[in-house]
């Protein structure tokens, strides 16, 4: 009731000062007339000092109240709290009194137990001693409670003792005797040895496994016959009986939680992987690529059989902890178990990414014995290295019987199906080798991989690629920009043709195929070897028979052109004397275009980038071409211009229709190829217009050629005035306009006669030519 009434008192207070503290926010506030307000008489003033003083005094007998209220309260209570602590410490008292009675008697028991070897009762004696003896560890500073403590390690270090010396009794580690079979005494023994330290436990499992194991390292020892590879099978033989007769008469001695069958078998495993490495060290020669295999293959088997069997719980007890196991994998080299893929196997390009099975369950003892053989594998890369060797020369041979491949128009081309043998080989190699080790050993493999991998490219791609008349060398890119202009060159056949797009065909297919090859070495190597795997130079190898062959097909088709635009040059284009059909040397060309094209096209159906590449690379060949040797004909009348002009016009229209030539479907140009034909021919356009063009007045001549063609080089503009047949002095005249109209060049940038003006876009050269066409127009 005293708490309530005080929290309404300051409530009401609080409320007041509420009121008194808003008009104190104010910018404008006056204390006096603040003050005066609230108290406008002096009587105000007089109530508000008598209220204050009410306040006080309530507050004042609320607090009396309470000092008193808490007073009695510690009156009330402090008998009850006497009483909580006696009957606290005397419980504690009985406790530790019945502890200590407990203890003594059981020390008593336990001395005498353990003279009698009572291990069953000593079992579960000595565990509760040990625990009732932790509740006296913060008593240890008493005399007697410290000598029960001593008398009981004492007990337990003359246990230990021997329980040691029961087993070394039962189970000799040296000597003659046979070692005994099991009791009950020896049961209850390890019962007890659970309790002690847990060193007695790690001795007699030690010493167990030793005896259970010597007889193993005699019968193979390294100077046995049957310690070789080729008698492995016989050691996890060995093992299984001695495993199958450990359950049958020691199963029920030992505890289940100490896993003894695991821990023998996988002793059993350090053990032989010691011996293998010190015989294989001693008779490293003797070691052939089949028995290395063969080996693998049987002790990996037995890993498998491990993993079925065990747990591998005990593993982090061994030499080899858990998290440092090799990574699981299935085994490699048994076809009847594993299911392995034949060599008949077809690969697809990027294939060797695609995963087959799924990931096989972890193995805990994967390498656990079989990583002995790592340091041997250089025998399985040499054995790689040849077999790979022998794979590439049975390549090169039945090319060489078979012939090229056929025309194969409705697969898109051909792939060589080599390539798809020698990837489905590495694929099998790759396994292989990454079950066996993950590290070094794939270094050396991806290094034989990149070495057949350039092979193939260079023997079996570039050295298949077809030879011209004029050079047994082979048609290569030198040889071709040797060749005269003009000169008659071979052309190839429609097989041969069909060859070039095939080997086009399997080094893309190489080249997108080895760049999975690279992503699944990584994956598989050891992290701390990644950056060593490096495959760049191969596709980069890969990327250069693509651009030779390529450019092959450019030239063969540029070059069966020659003969036509030689033609165009030589005529007397002065004599025309009027505007008809395309001309013969168009025709010409359009026929080669026609012949070429469309067989190339279905061959690199299945690489359409690359026939894209091909239209770019012709018209960039091509269309120079063509103009130089329309600067080669001179000099020209107006009529003969006009037939250039159309006969230009018919070769534009032709090479824009180039990628779909021939082809039933008609499918648009790729933009980056439209836009190089455009601006080639619309420039070839231009000439022509300009050379049509009155040379008078000579100003305006100039300034349009400068405009128009935006090249400020002189030799064309002299190339200009031969083809419209001016005399030396008129054109002696006009160069010297030229060079004075030419656009001054920005600041720092040298003035030269081969300088020329940035290349106007397609839309402005269009644009241009409506004006020439207009001022033609005009002008006639």
């Amino acid at each position: 009731i005293f708490l309530a009434r005080l929290l309404a008192i300051i409530i009401d207070l609080l409320c007041c000062l509420q009121l008194f503290q808003d008009p104190l926010d104010r910018a404008d506030f006056n204390a006096v007339e603040y003050i005066n307000t609230l108290f406008p008489t002096e009587q105000a003033l007089e109530e508000a000092q008598k209220a204050i003083q009410q306040l006080f005094g309530k507050i004042k007998d609320i607090k009396d109240k309470a000092e008193k209220s808490e007073q009695m309260v510690k009156e009330i209570t402090r008998d009850i709290k006497q009483l909580d602590h006696a009957k606290r410490h005397l419980t504690t008292s009985i406790t530790t009194l019945n502890h200590l009675h407990m203890l003594a008697g059981g020390v008593d028991s336990l001395e005498a137990m353990t003279r009698r070897r009572q291990y069953g009762e000593v079992a579960n004696l000595l565990q509760g001693v040990v625990n009732v003896l932790e509740h006296f560890n913060k008593y240890m500073g008493i005399p007697q409670i410290r000598q029960l403590s001593e008398r009981v390690k004492a007990a337990q270090n003359e246990l230990g003792q021997q329980i040691l010396a029961d087993f070394e009794e039962a189970f000799p580690s040296q000597g003659t005797k046979r070692p005994g079979g099991p009791s009950n005494v020896l049961r209850d023994a390890c019962l007890v040895a659970n309790v002690l330290d847990p060193r007695i436990k790690q001795e007699i499992i030690k010493k167990f496994i030793k005896q259970h194991l010597s007889e193993y390292l005699v019968l193979f020892h390294e100077n046995q016959d049957v310690a070789w590879l080729d008698k492995i099978d016989r050691r996890y033989a060995w093992i299984k009986r001695q495993l199958m007769d450990y359950e049958e008469k020691y199963g029920r001695m030992f505890p289940q939680e100490w896993c003894m069958t695991e821990r023998i078998a996988v002793e059993f495993c350090h053990v032989t992987r010691t011996e293998l490495a010190k015989i294989m060290r001693t008779r490293a020669k003797e070691i052939e690529v089949k028995l290395l295999l063969f080996a693998i293959q049987r002790t990996t088997n037995f890993e498998g059989l491990m993993a079925k069997r065990f747990s591998g719980c005990t593993l982090a007890d061994g030499t080899m902890k858990k998290a440092e196991l090799p990574p699981p994998s299935t085994n490699p080299f048994l076809e009847d178990e594993t299911g392995t893929e034949t060599d008949e196997t077809v690969i697809e390009k990027g294939d060797i990414d695609r995963p087959k099975k799924p990931k096989a369950p972890d193995n805990p003892f994967h390498g656990i014995v079989s990583k002995c053989f790592e340091p041997h594998l250089y025998v399985y890369i040499e054995s790689q290295d040849k077999n790979l060797g022998e794979l590439i020369d049975r390549f090169v041979a039945d090319f060489k019987a078979q012939g090229p491949p056929k025309p194969n128009v409705d697969e898109g081309g051909a792939v060589l199906p080599s390539c798809a043998d020698l990837f489905v080989y590495y694929k099998k190699c790759m396994v292989q080798c990454s079950q066996l080790s993950t590290g070094e050993p794939m270094i050396a493999l991806t290094t034989i991989f990149q070495k057949y991998l350039r092979e193939y490219a260079w023997k079996i791609l570039s050295g298949n690629l077809p030879k011209t008349t004029s050079s047994s060398g082979g048609l290569t890119i030198t040889s071709l920009l040797k060749e005269k202009e003009g000169s008659e060159v071979a052309k190839f056949t429609v097989e041969e043709l069909c060859l070039i797009c095939s080997i086009l065909s399997t080094a893309e297919y190489c080249l997108a195929t080895t760049q999975q090859l690279e992503e699944k070495l990584k994956e598989k190597v050891d992290a701390s070897l990644m950056e060593r795997i490096n495959l760049t130079g191969e596709m980069d190898t890969f990327s250069i028979v693509i651009s030779n062959s390529i450019q092959l097909l450019v030239q063969d088709l540029d070059a069966a052109c020659d003969p036509a635009l030689t033609a165009m040059s030589k005529m007397q284009w002065q004599n025309v004397e009027h505007v008809g059909d395309q001309s013969p040397y168009v025709t010409s060309v359009i026929l080669h275009i026609k012949q070429n094209v469309p067989i190339i096209r279905d061959n690199l159906a299945s690489t359409r980038k690359y026939f894209t590449q091909f239209c770019i690379k012709f018209a960039n060949s091509f269309i120079p071409k063509f103009i130089n040797h329309l600067f080669k004909c001179k000099p020209i009348s107006m009529v003969g211009a006009e037939q250039l002009l159309l006969d230009t016009h018919s070769l534009k229209m032709v090479l824009l229709d180039l990628p779909s030539i021939g082809s039933q479907v008609v499918r648009k140009a790729p933009a980056s190829y439209t836009k190089i034909v455009v601006k080639g021919m619309t420039r070839a356009e231009m000439i022509l217009k300009v050379v049509m063009a009155p040379h008078e007045p000579p100003v305006v001549f100039v300034d349009n050629y400068i405009k128009l063609l935006a090249d400020c080089s002189t030799d064309t503009f002299q190339k200009i005035l031969d083809m419209k047949g001016l005399k030396r002095s008129e054109q002696s005249s006009m160069l010297e306009l030229f060079r004075q109209r030419l656009p001054a060049p920005p600041s720092g940038v040298e003035n030269t006669s081969s300088m020329s003006l940035t290349a106007p876009t397609p839309e402005q050269e269009s644009s241009r030519i409506r004006k020439l066409e207009k001022l033609i127009k005009k002008r006639l």
